[in-house]
């Protein structure tokens, strides 16, 4: 049985660690809700144009843009959003098992997957178990900004363009609450415009000065803009996991603490009651 002195000692570290994870929680849910704010607002302007493109896309002829042109896969990209650090959850777990499920099946179209990491996680995880990464970039959460999002769509748009890629996936989590984040596995290039089952019958625009001049203005700003989108959708999820896993952690520890109190009032009383029969006992002797 630990002495008294080492429950002591136990009770202290713990008290100690849940302060540590109370604090994590408190600054999580502070940039939890600058990333609310962020995700909210880029969200219409994002739906917007991929609305824009359905409607271009639908007066030109597809093969005349690049991004758009679909072609025989052969070369296959995969792009995978993590985070930086850890004591956030199985954040980083869930979306790397997915990610190697999706590789797995994606494997039997093309055997040599080109990879892009984005977070230290997911590139420490791919790197030491071979995968072929192609890029990786770690600690852009730090200062994410749409320019970090543009450089690196714009690098996936050439070898989209240079057809050293034949189609590009994204794998990242979305963020729906601190407590709920969706895994999403969604195609990005080549562009696959979203058809609507009923026919819009809206006003036939004019575009200045053409539909297709204005479509390739539009796609990569699309690619960009949804770069940017699943960045600030897996920074939010990121600080809504790691808010949730410090409150389950801080509560563990309460749990903790009060198990370890009661484990040290019985051993101090078992203490106290063995002192009391020495003396009795000794007293007993002497007469």
């Amino acid at each position: 049985m630990p002495s008294l002195k080492q429950i002591k000692r136990r009770i202290t570290s713990v008290k100690s660690t849940q302060q540590i994870t109370r604090a994590m929680k408190m600054v999580a849910a502070a940039k939890l809700r600058r990333a609310q704010e962020n995700i909210i607002k880029a969200r219409p302007y994002s739906f917007k144009l991929r609305d824009l493109i359905k409607d271009l896309s639908g007066r030109c002829d597809r093969s005349q843009h690049p991004l758009l042109a679909v072609r025989d896969t052969k070369e296959i990209g995969v792009v995978v959003v993590t985070a930086d650090r850890g004591f956030c959850g199985s954040f980083n777990t869930n979306i790397i098992k997915r990610a190697v499920k999706e590789i797995e099946s994606f494997e039997e179209i093309d055997p040599t997957i080109q990879m892009m990491t984005i977070g230290k996680k997911g590139s420490d995880y791919f790197k030491k178990r071979g995968y072929n990464v192609l890029q990786e970039h770690n600690q852009l959460f730090n200062d994410l900004h749409f320019g970090v999002a543009t450089a690196i769509g714009e690098s996936l748009i050439d070898f989209y363009v240079q057809e050293k890629l034949d189609r590009i996936y994204l794998i990242y989590n979305e963020f729906k609450s601190a407590i709920q984040q969706n895994i999403v596995v969604e195609q990005l290039l080549p562009i696959v415009p979203e058809e609507s089952e009923e026919e819009e019958c809206g006003i036939d625009f004019l575009y200045e000065p053409d539909a297709l001049t204005v479509l390739s203005n539009i796609l990569p700003l699309y690619i960009n803009m949804q770069m940017w989108r699943v960045f600030l959708e897996s920074n939010a999820a990121e600080h809504g996991a790691r808010m949730t896993a410090m409150e389950n952690a801080t509560n563990n520890a309460i749990e903790l603490i009060d198990s370890l109190t009661l484990q040290y009032n019985k051993a101090r009383q078992s203490k106290i009651t063995t002192e009391l029969l020495e003396v009795v006992s000794g007293a007993e002797g002497m007469k």
